[in-house]
């Protein structure tokens, strides 16, 4: 039989309650405003961990900048995205949707210029523009910062005549290509040189410090960094409790205790458990011993969908690196450590290091430490009986 669920979990999915972001949201909405007055303001880049709700936050940042008339889009990096054409198509949406106004019009010609320079140069394939070859040649650069900062700088100059700001909102950072962030990083930094009403929120893994500190020395003061973490207790309960307020059903103290220590306050990991536990309780007092009937549900769930998902990327070698870690015990661990465990040196065993890290499993915390960048990752491993078998050689 069909039941209201008021829990939400999944990548992104906005629960019904949205707990322990009030400060950021009120932050980044004064931002906004801030922008809307045509004051720059610095970019924004939220880190954390695998299901600390990263994306859900930027999408509800989404709404309220929308809500204020600024223009606003979306973008997903993924490791085979290709980030100049995004940004290329987020341009021309907001050039026609300033063109529709007569007195805007004129406002168009520089910026569709740099745009059709970034994509004939580094988007090759791209079939956008029907280009002749002598207007290709026109277009062409082999300089990517400059391209990209053309392309902004005069977005911003076409957006501040149009007072109409401009906000793209990145998801998945971290898998942006060095160069490509590199250019981006130049290109705001003269934007707001400038004075130019556009800004950035970013989302991505805790690796994305050490990469945009490894392209420009100024990123530091270009972004303000919020690290995303799981939720205090007074908001995992909130997060627990404010869904089935209109059912009313509750949940025992001992029974929200139980929910915080297997979830570690983490926002998808609330989502999952609770929802399955009011899937399948008919009490209107939810007890701990009902929390402990459905945590086999809950693991395995995590177990078949969000944590094997990410482990069956993983080479052979790459598996035999992550057991290592496990092995370590407590995390983060020295990448002497898993090198001593796998009886192997420390540059024999850094391919797989750089592969994890690019695949977004781990990350490293500082010199020489490693962590990965799912919770409870650790749990999931020693639960595989491929790592039983490994652990006993």
């Amino acid at each position: 039989m069909f039941k209201i669920n008021p829990y939400r979990p999944g990548a992104g999915v906005k629960p019904q309650y949205l707990a322990g972001r009030d400060e950021d949201i009120e932050n980044v909405t004064n931002m906004f405003t801030a922008l809307t007055l045509n004051i720059p303001t610095q970019s924004v880049i939220f880190s954390g961990l695998r299901g600390v709700g990263k994306t859900v936050l930027i999408n509800r940042l989404q709404e309220i900048a929308e809500e204020k008339n600024i223009f606003c889009k979306h973008i997903e990096v993924a490791e085979r995205n290709d980030f100049i054409s995004q940004i290329a198509t987020c341009s021309q949406a907001f050039l026609r949707q300033i063109s529709v106004k007569e007195k805007f019009k004129n406002l168009i010609k520089k910026p569709l210029d740099a745009i059709k320079s970034l994509v004939v140069s580094f988007d090759p394939n791209d079939n956008t523009f029907s280009l002749s070859l002598e207007e290709k040649d026109l277009y062409k650069t082999n300089n990517l910062t400059q391209s990209l900062t053309d392309v902004f700088t005069s977005l911003g100059e076409a957006a501040a005549k149009a007072e109409i700001p401009i906000c793209f909102f990145i998801g998945e950072i971290q898998y942006i290509k060095s160069e490509n962030l590199g250019a981006l990083i130049a290109a705001i930094h003269r934007t707001n040189q400038l004075g130019y009403p556009i800004m950035i929120i970013a989302a991505g893994l805790p690796k994305i410090y050490s990469m945009l500190s490894s392209e420009k020395s100024y990123s530091e003061r270009l972004f303000i960094y919020k690290e995303i973490d799981s939720l205090e207790r007074e908001q995992a309960i909130k997060a627990i409790e404010m869904p089935i307020k209109q059912f009313n059903v509750k949940y025992s103290d001992k029974a929200i205790n139980k929910i915080i220590e297997v979830t570690e306050g983490y926002p998808f990991f609330i989502q999952q458990l609770c929802q399955i536990v009011f899937q399948n309780v008919d009490s209107k007092v939810i007890s701990d011993i009902d929390v402990e009937n459905n945590l086999e549900e809950f693991f395995g769930k995590l177990d078949t969908g969000f944590f094997k998902l990410r482990y069956e990327r993983c080479s052979a070698a790459e598996k035999k690196f992550i057991f290592a870690m496990v092995k370590c015990g407590e995390l983060p661990c020295t990448i002497a450590n898993i090198a001593e465990i796998m009886k192997k040196s420390i540059n024999s065993i850094s391919t797989a290091r750089a592969q994890l890290i690019n695949k977004g499993i781990i990350y490293p915390v500082k010199y020489r430490e490693l962590d990965f960048t799912v919770p409870q990752f650790s749990g999931f491993i020693h639960r595989l009986e491929e790592y039983k078998q490994w652990d006993t050689i």
